[in-house]
């Protein structure tokens, strides 16, 4: 069974001064109902002031991710999302007062503090995953990201620099568990003699010894430094050797690396799914990030859902003599062969094609291809057994449909094609109206699709 989506058991506030901008930012967040999604609005300004948290609608990567719809804009997104993703909270709205999220600390550390203090609740509808079905990779220069098949979710991050004091250094997490306790932490960084270019930018106007790891790694004159400190508003410190020059020791050893890993699970949590897969990443930045984040939204609007993974070994849920007992169709009329996943919103349906369907002696029959109204007509008894699903008794209930709506058909059906057919609830039940959106798949392979309505009746 698919985990169910999350929100927040109540709301909080973070306050704290902005990277980029140093403007002084409050940042609430709070619980959304289901299939919202995660929703930045910017309370300072009136109207149109909501941007999705979608990677769709990233604008710019330079040091950071910056949102973007119209001319609305928010940045530095990446901590508040990881910490979301890695609780898994699905739907929440994020008010600020700014066009940036506080830095904090420059880690995920005070999001989930917050978090586990409101807590997590379930709710009604399943959580929507995205599973890496096939090998792939984005790659710019050095850097590089891979996905790969997996059962489960994991994630490998190397970095190199040329730096004496941060070479090569590795993380990885095999668990979200365990973000709290072994990513949450870890702060973004920064080369001093990065900073005078950044600040010729326009950014990190807000950066300082608290919210940043500082490393010092190429000589600079003392004047020069005296100079940068003076720009960013610290004191003026001495800088005798290479090193981190912070407030504060370095957390994790490999601290950079583990910040690394955040700023890719907040950029890949703009994909607006949970992933089941292995993420790789070779040298990343939120530009490599976002570049995968946006060819997987899209592979997700071009698809509008992922096809159900299906074992035809697997045990059904329901076999065609359990079918018969629920829908009245008889031959040649019934076009389920069996259920493979059942839940209170969404079901999974399979029809195997054969080559001596009845159907095939007059349509095409020189080319067979199975007709598009039939292909409505089987997701239509699929769509039938899951509202069956939400009554007692259901062998003493029909489902009649109503409406048909947004019908497309996008690729053949021909004899040997095993059908797919996934339908969600768009709504809850109301007075016995029930409606659906089904998508039928031939392998990964989007064919058909189809909105309906639907109306439960008691039989006489």
């Amino acid at each position: 069974m698919r985990p169910k989506q999350q929100t927040l058991g109540g709301s909080f506030s973070v306050h704290g001064k902005g990277l980029h901008t140093g403007l002084d930012i409050e940042l609430t967040i709070s619980p959304a109902p289901e299939g919202t999604g995660r929703v930045i609005r910017r309370v300072d300004v009136e109207e149109k002031n909501e941007i999705p948290a979608l990677s769709e609608f990233v604008v710019a990567t330079e040091r950071g991710t910056v949102l973007g719809k119209g001319e609305l804009t928010v940045s530095t997104v990446e901590h508040a999302m990881a910490a979301l993703y890695a609780m898994n909270v699905d739907n929440c709205y994020m008010d600020v007062n700014a066009p940036e999220f506080p830095i904090l600390d420059g880690s995920s550390r005070f999001y989930i503090e917050n978090i586990q203090k409101v807590g997590v609740v379930e709710q009604h509808f399943p959580a929507d995953e995205y599973i890496v079905m096939h090998r792939q990779e984005v790659t710019s220069g050095a850097s590089r990201i891979l996905l790969l098949p997996d059962d489960r979710f994991g994630i490998d991050v190397h970095i190199s620099y040329d730096s004496p004091i941060l070479g090569n250094q590795y993380a990885e997490l095999d668990d979200l568990n365990k973000f709290t306790e072994e990513i949450a932490d870890a702060r973004t960084f920064v080369f001093v003699r990065e900073i005078e270019p950044l600040l010729k930018l326009g950014l990190i106007k807000g950066g300082d010894l608290d919210n940043a790891l500082v490393i010092y790694d190429k000589e600079l004159p003392q004047e020069q430094i005296d100079d940068i400190c003076r720009t960013v508003g610290v004191p003026t410190k001495q800088v005798s050797e290479f090193g981190y020059i912070n407030n504060r020791p370095l957390k994790y050893t490999n601290e950079p690396a583990r910040h690394k890993l955040l700023d890719i699970l907040g950029d890949l949590a703009l994909i607006g799914r949970r992933i089941v897969g292995r993420i790789i990443a070779q040298s990343p930045g939120h530009t490599i990030n976002n570049q995968m984040g946006q060819a997987i939204r899209k592979e997700i609007k071009q698809n509008e859902s992922q096809a159900p993974l299906y074992d035809p070994c697997q045990e059904p849920l329901m076999d065609v003599n359990r079918i018969r007992e629920l829908l009245p169709h008889r031959y040649p009329f019934l076009l389920v062969d069996k259920i493979i996943d059942l839940g209170q919103h969404e079901i999974v349906g399979v029809k195997n094609v054969s080559g001596n369907e009845p159907f095939f002696q007059g349509h095409f029959p020189e080319e067979p291809v199975m007709p598009g109204v039939l292909q409505v007509e089987a997701m239509a008894q699929v769509g039938g057994i899951l509202v069956l699903n939400s009554v007692d008794d259901p062998e003493r209930y029909s489902t009649y449909f109503l409406k048909i709506d947004n019908v497309k058909f996008r690729r053949k059906v021909v004899p040997g094609d095993t059908l797919l057919f996934k339908l969600r609830m768009l709504t809850e039940i109301r007075r016995g109206v029930a409606n659906m959106r089904g998508l039928a798949f031939v392998g990964d392979k989007l064919v058909c699709e189809a909105e309906f309505m639907a109306q439960i009746i008691k039989n006489k």
